[in-house]
């Protein structure tokens, strides 16, 4: 049984169509990342899935559990962290988590192990209104988890925070789904699904347009490889000579050769001796998402 089953889910605002159509399955201890440009509907459909918004159509089970109406018995199992963070005023961070480990009937110690897993521990007597956007969001991440849920729901949970701070909690959950939690999560870091998620579903205008791992959607891409020679090791007309390369770029780092068989274009300058200072950058997970989407701005 899987540990989510979303079918043909829908939502609409009067025009908009938010969510349409959409089904998922998310298998016990997998972790999926939602990507898709402003508006595509990630948002709606996370909530939709944790209970929090009604579906016009479509159903949504949760380990086993329909979600709506609002099903009081899946509260302990799930975590789930919003976009926007909202806390009980006047309370340091400190006393956020405990009124939420409270309400969970988690031991007090739980709180202070939290405190320095999201690296709140010097921020533990600060009052939650006086947090930085960044501390705020590990806050409320802490919030999420401190029950310790066996299904986690992030919405773009690192949105606010500096490099460092991704990082460590790129750390922290995978750690979570290594222990055997389901995590899914919505992201606009594409380096962040691509190091965190088995697998990812891509969406825009309300529909999903493709699910599976980040490996298979770049491999479906056929995306053309890009191989970066110093300059000086290989002229642009050498260069043009080797089988396989489609097309030859002069840059300020060197020669780039575009092809679609970059182990042919390898081999043939190892073979000449030009392997130093290359480079070779694939397609990525931006290609596709591009691809997909497309390239215009969005309002």
């Amino acid at each position: 049984m899987p540990a989510i089953e979303v079918r043909d889910l829908a939502k609409t605002y009067g025009s908009l169509q938010a969510v349409d159509g959409v089904s998922l399955e998310v298998a016990e201890g997998e972790f999926v990342g939602v990507l898709g440009p402003n508006g595509a509907g990630k948002t709606t459909l996370l909530e939709m899935i944790e209970g929090l918004r009604r579906p016009d159509a479509g159903s949504v089970q949760v380990l086993g559990e329909p979600v709506w109406p609002r099903n009081a018995r899946l509260l302990p199992r799930i975590g789930v962290q919003l976009q926007a963070s909202s806390f009980f005023e006047r309370l340091t961070a400190r006393e956020q988590l405990a009124t939420f480990a409270s309400l969970y009937r988690v031991p007090a110690a739980r709180v202070g192990e939290w405190l320095e897993r999201v690296g709140l521990v010097e921020k533990a007597d600060t009052r939650v209104e006086d947090l930085s956007g960044g501390q705020a969001q590990r806050l409320s991440i802490a919030c999420a988890l401190v029950h310790d849920p066996e299904v986690v729901f992030l919405d773009e949970p690192t949105a606010a925070l500096d490099p460092q701070a991704r990082r460590n909690l790129w750390d922290l959950l995978s750690g979570l789904n290594d222990s055997g939690r389901t995590v899914v999560l919505t992201t606009h870091y594409m380096d962040e699904a691509e190091v965190l998620c088995d697998r990812v579903a891509i969406m825009d205008a309300g529909r999903l347009l493709q699910v599976g791992t980040p490996a298979a959607l770049v491999r479906g891409l056929d995306a053309p490889a890009r191989i970066t020679v110093a300059p000086g090791v290989l002229t642009p007309q050498d260069a043009a000579a080797l089988p396989g390369v489609e097309r030859v770029e002069v840059e300020h780092d060197g020669v780039v050769l575009t092809t679609r068989q970059p182990g042919a274009v390898i081999g043939h300058l190892a073979e000449r001796d030009r392997l130093d200072g290359v480079r070779v950058q694939t397609g990525t997970l931006e290609d596709v998402f591009l691809e997909l989407t497309g390239r215009e701005y969005r309002a």
